[in-house]
C-alpha cells in the first residue's frame, strides 16, 4: 500500500473546508472542557438541525418513523442521536460511537484545606496521566455544584481573561537533587497534585484564615458553602484556548482531544447526513477513560433503553426486535490512535503506526500484549469498509497503538461487540495523547468527517 500525505491533494475549495472544520472544532474544544459541556454542545448542534428530545416525543405520545430525528441525554453526560431510516429491524443501525470524557484532575468531596497560610484544593486524578505534566501550568476549574435545595450552580473560573487562574507548585531545581533521581511515575505523588487557591487571610485572629477568605469569595460569587463540595463535580483542566499550531497552521493544539476530535467529527457527520437509507446513530458517552463504568459509561443500559423507547414509538418494540436491531448493526468506534512520533521512534512499529496527515485510522485490534482486552474486527467487515472509503475518496490508514510488548489501550469497541454487531476502532491520530495539551492534524479531522459521512450513507 502506498499512502500519500493528504495535504498534497487538496483543491482550494477543500482547503477552505479543512480550515472551516478546524475553526468549528476549536470552538467546540474551547466550550467543551468537561463531558457535561460537550453534551450540552452536541444537543445544541442537534437541535439546530431539527433533532427533538426523545423525552418530549414520549410525553406527547408521538410516533416515530422514517425521517424522524431524535436525541436522548443521560444525566447530562452522555448523548445519543437517532436519524431513522427505512427498516430499522431488517437493517440495524450504522453507529458512530465516541467518548467525551478525558484525563484530568477531579476535586475531592472534602477538598479545601489550609497549610502554612496557603489554601489548597485536594484532587484525585482521572484516567491515565503523567502526573508531572500538571504542575506549574495555568489551570481552570469547570463543573457544577449541586446544593441541598436542588439548585445546580455552574462553575467556570480561569477561562475569561479577567479571571484568575490556578496552579500546582513544584520544587525548584536548586533543591531538587533527590526529586530528579526518582522515576518519572514517582516525581510527583498523586496526593501532591493540590491546587493553590489563595494566600490572603481574612481580618482577625481566625483559625485557617486564608481558607476562610477563599470560602468568603466562593460564597459571594457562587453562593457556595464548604459542605456544598460534598455534592459537587468540579474538574481541574488546563486554562486557555485551543489554537492552530505550526507555522503552516496544519495542526490544532488543545486539551481533551482524546476523544473529542472523534466526537466532534462524528457529530458533524451525523448532522450533515440528512436522509440515510439505514438508521444512523451517534453515540457520545462518558467514563471511557476509567473503564466505561457507571451509569453514564458504555457499560450502562442507557443506549439500550433509548433504543427501546425509539422502537416503542415506532410501534415495533419487543426484546426480540431489539436484539435483531443490535446484532444487525455496524459500528465505527470513533476513538483516537497514537500518532507516530519520530522523537520516540523505538516505541512504534513504523509500518503499523498512524501517521499525521494520512487520513482516518483503522485499528483492527487494540488491547495490550497479545491483544488482551481487544475487539479484533472481522476481515470481511474491514474489506467492506475499504470499499466504502475508497469509493468516497476518503484517505485512510491502518495502525496499532505501539510495539507489541511496549503497552496498549482499549476503547468502547469490545463492549458494543457484545451485541454481536460488527465493530472496528476508527479515528484520528493524536500526538502527545493524554497530555494536558494534545495535537491533531486538521487534514485528519477533515478525512475523518468524510469517512464517517460515507459510513453513515453506505455501510
Amino acid at each position: 500500500m502506498k499512502e500519500r500525505n493528504a495535504w498534497t491533494g487538496y483543491s482550494a475549495e477543500e482547503l477552505k473546508a479543512v480550515d472551516d472544520l478546524g475553526a468549528g472544532y476549536i470552538d467546540f474544544l474551547n466550550n467543551g472542557k468537561t463531558e457535561r459541556e460537550c453534551a450540552d454542545q452536541i444537543v445544541k448542534m442537534a437541535e439546530a438541525e431539527g433533532y427533538r428530545d426523545l423525552e418530549e416525543v414520549i410525553r406527547n405520545g408521538e410516533k416515530l418513523g422514517k425521517g424522524s430525528r431524535v436525541y436522548s441525554v443521560n444525566m447530562n453526560k452522555s448523548v445519543v442521536l437517532f436519524n431513522i431510516g427505512d427498516d430499522i429491524v431488517r437493517d440495524g443501525l450504522n453507529i458512530l460511537g465516541a467518548h467525551i470524557d478525558c484525563p484530568r484532575l477531579d476535586v475531592k468531596q472534602n477538598p479545601l484545606y489550609e497549610s502554612d497560610e496557603y489554601a489548597y484544593l485536594n484532587t484525585q486524578y482521572y484516567g491515565g496521566i503523567k502526573k508531572y505534566h500538571w504542575v506549574t501550568m495555568p489551570l481552570a476549574i469547570h463543573g457544577v455544584v449541586a446544593k441541598k435545595d436542588g439548585t445546580v450552580v455552574k462553575v467556570t473560573i480561569g477561562e475569561d481573561p479577567a479571571d484568575p487562574v490556578f496552579f500546582i507548585s513544584d520544587l525548584l531545581i536548586h533543591l531538587a537533587q533527590d526529586q530528579m533521581e526518582k522515576k518519572a511515575s514517582k516525581v510527583i505523588d498523586g496526593e501532591a497534585l493540590d491546587v493553590i487557591m489563595g494566600t490572603i487571610p481574612v481580618d482577625g485572629d481566625q483559625k485557617d484564615a486564608v481558607k476562610q477568605n477563599v470560602l468568603r469569595l466562593l460564597k459571594e460569587k457562587y453562593d457556595i458553602e464548604e459542605d456544598d463540595f460534598w455534592s459537587a463535580e468540579l474538574e481541574i483542566v488546563p486554562a486557555g484556548s485551543a489554537r492552530e499550531a505550526g507555522l503552516d497552521r496544519s495542526m490544532i493544539l488543545g486539551f481533551g482531544q482524546d476523544d473529542r476530535c472523534c466526537a466532534y467529527t462524528s457529530a458533524t457527520a451525523m448532522l450533515k447526513v440528512k436522509s440515510p437509507a439505514k438508521t444512523a446513530c451517534g453515540l457520545f458517552v462518558d467514563k471511557e477513560e476509567i473503564g466505561s463504568v457507571g451509569a453514564t459509561g458504555m457499560r450502562s443500559e442507557f443506549f439500550e433503553n433509548a433504543l427501546r423507547e425509539v422502537l416503542d414509538r415506532m410501534g415495533i418494540y419487543s426484546e426480540l426486535n431489539l436484539k435483531r436491531v443490535l446484532s444487525r448493526s455496524r459500528m465505527l468506534s470513533s476513538d483516537v490512535s497514537a500518532a507516530y512520533d519520530p522523537l520516540y521512534a523505538d516505541k512504534f512499529d513504523k509500518a503499523n503506526a498512524a501517521q499525521f496527515g494520512r487520513g482516518i485510522v483503522f485499528n483492527k485490534y487494540t488491547g495490550s500484549r497479545g491483544k488482551g482486552g481487544s475487539n479484533d474486527a472481522n476481515a470481511e467487515y474491514l474489506g467492506r469498509l475499504r470499499r466504502i472509503f475508497s469509493d468516497n475518496n476518503v484517505m485512510f490508514q491502518s495502525a496499532e497503538l505501539g510495539k507489541v510488548d511496549v503497552g496498549g489501550g482499549g476503547t468502547i469497541a469490545y463492549i458494543m461487540a457484545l451485541y454481536n454487531m460488527e465493530v472496528v476502532d476508527s479515528g484520528i491520530a493524536v500526538l502527545s495523547m493524554h497530555a494536558p495539551w494534545e495535537a491533531v492534524s486538521k487534514s485528519d479531522l477533515y478525512e475523518a468527517e468524510k469517512g464517517y459521512m460515507a459510513f453513515l450513507r453506505e455501510a
